[in-house]
């Protein structure tokens, strides 16, 4: 799996666009879990099978669907909290260990 993304073909499809690969070294399978996640969750939640109208439609979805991901939405690996309160919660202790 993933031998695509090492392919000339694709190498050249980003460096026409200007994008820089992000790959992990082998058999490192889990650099990417929470994005996997994140778009696992947006199918789910989100698409349910479905498409959008068009372009604006799903950019003005999409950046709802985030927000509330971020924001509000609970998740289960992070003690039921918005990824945005965990990351305060964090830093907030982080920084009175340091003191």
């Amino acid at each position: 799996m993933g031998s695509q993304y090492t392919a000339t073909r694709f190498k050249q499809l980003l460096a026409r666009h200007g994008a820089v690969a992000s790959m992990s070294r082998r058999g490192n399978c889990y650099d990417n879990a929470h994005a996997e996640s994140f778009w696992s969750r947006f199918k789910a939640e989100l698409l349910d099978g479905g498409r959008f109208p068009g372009l604006a439609e799903a950019k003005l979805e999409i950046s709802h669907h985030m927000a509330y991901y971020n924001a509000e939405r609970h998740h289960s690996a992070l003690g039921y909290q918005s990824p945005n309160h965990f990351e305060t919660h964090f830093q907030t202790t982080s920084q009175l260990c340091l003191a």
